[in-house]
């Protein structure tokens, strides 16, 4: 059988020379025709670089794009993006913005007329034609994009990010009129393939979940959502496969010496500093310690404390590798150590927080270079760069904002930042 589209070994690397890091690490998947597949996974696991090596925007370092069993060489002619900005051209109308795609492709003026007064009639916009984007919601503006994109009659439709830039219930309305043409065969799509980073996004909308994760991106679990449409968010079967989508992404706790990954320059992987501050894990940690038997499920962070797919990832991320929170089967559970952290006092908190970040390896090379640096002192820039070979520039620069707020937090790292420099605390002992 033949594939839509399948992906064979792709990694792609960039920087140069030592500096090089790896952002997809030996992807292989199928998309075959009439399926609606999620590409889901926490920011920075590849999920964009993927849709961008899948559309022909990008070419991969290593490995094979194949479209209908033929590799490809250049821009996908069959596939077309949605991305998460309405990218639309201010100074044209609503349908001079849908007609721009077609006029790419060479159609004649008045046929490209009828076609996009068709496509924004489909997609609810009829007697917006002359209107101009600043006129319209953002998600009136998606929906130009979405016609936009299906203009072009795509076999692969790639939707990136595509609703969340849209408030709650703008997204929610054009999830579900995309779910009604795309389940009415109102359009000519053969597939389509949505990245997100929301995973009740995902269920609710995907047939298929291909779950990434980072430090590198690459394919964790394929799983299929066996769930009929149209899908109750609140039925006990909706949760059980969100609980499950969930649990593969969050993964449970590993042995210390796997959770805390190794030093920058070692061999094996530095494990990044999760992107969170200390006032939200408190939080979090606050939260569990309400909860009978100080534990509840993954999912239900989401809600309970109004937190985004990424964010509730990065904060149990942070509880489990400081050793406050343990994840097994899609649940969390306070720690006898995380509920004494809940419990404590402001100056008792900062101390614990101290001795536990003290066992970070990231943080314990930081420690040792500012030992070792001239006066004690280190510019925040040869930080990043020594961090650039284990992680992306951008990446490399939050670890740095990251170290240097849970250092002052802790009481063990000072932030000068007029000469943007980092220095011990006086009396902060490094730790052997």
């Amino acid at each position: 059988m033949t594939h839509l589209l399948e992906l064979k070994g792709v990694t792609q690397k960039y920087g140069r020379g030592d500096r090089r890091f790896t952002a997809v690490d030996n992807v292989s998947l199928t998309i075959d025709e009439g399926e609606f597949v999620a590409l889901l996974g926490p920011s920075g696991c590849g999920k964009s670089t993927l849709l961008r090596i899948i559309t022909g925007l990008n070419q991969p370092a290593e490995g094979q794009v194949l479209y209908r069993g033929q590799p490809l060489r250049g821009v996908n002619p069959y596939a077309t993006i949605v991305f998460q900005t309405f990218a639309l051209f201010p100074w044209l109308t609503v349908q001079q913005n849908v007609e721009v795609a077609l006029k790419a492709r060479g159609v004649p003026p008045n046929l490209r007329t009828v076609r996009a007064i068709d496509l924004l009639d489909m997609v609810g916009l009829d007697g917006f034609e002359t209107a101009f984007p600043r006129e319209l919601s953002g998600g009136m503006r998606q929906k130009v994009g979405f016609a936009r994109a299906m203009a072009v009659e795509p076999e692969l439709l790639c939707l990136d990010e595509a609703f969340s830039a849209l408030d709650v219930l703008s997204a929610e309305s054009l999830r579900g009129e995309l779910l009604e043409l795309w389940q009415s065969g109102s359009i000519p799509t053969k597939a389509i393939l949505m990245v997100t980073h929301n995973i009740e996004e995902a269920v609710f909308m995907a047939d298929r979940v291909i779950v990434m994760d980072k430090q590198p991106g690459r394919v964790i679990a394929d799983q299929k959502i066996d769930l009929p449409h149209p899908r109750q968010r609140k039925s006990p079967r909706f949760l059980e496969v969100l609980d499950r989508v969930y649990a593969t992404l969050a993964g449970q706790t590993q042995p210390e010496y796997v959770e805390l990954g190794t030093a920058p320059g070692e061999a094996g992987v530095t494990r990044a500093l999760p992107d969170v501050s200390i006032g939200e894990l408190s939080g979090l940690l606050e939260f569990l310690n309400e909860m009978p038997a100080n534990r509840t499920d993954v999912y239900r962070l989401e809600q309970e404390l109004n937190l985004s797919t990424d964010a509730v990832l990065e904060l149990t991320e942070a509880a489990e590798l400081l050793g406050f929170a343990t994840i097994a089967k899609g649940d969390i559970a306070l720690t006898p150590l995380g509920e004494t952290f809940a419990e404590a006092s402001i100056l008792a908190r900062k101390e614990i927080f101290a001795t536990r970040i003290r066992r970070l390896p990231l943080f314990k090379w930081l420690l040792a270079m500012l030992k070792a640096a001239d006066k004690g002192r280190l510019d925040r820039d040869v930080i990043r760069l020594a961090l650039e070979l284990e992680f992306s520039p951008e990446d490399a620069a939050r670890q740095v904002e990251i170290a240097i707020q849970w250092g002052r937090y802790a009481e063990l790292l000072a932030y000068d930042d007029n000469t943007e420099t980092l220095y011990q605390e006086t009396g902060a002992a490094v730790a052997a």
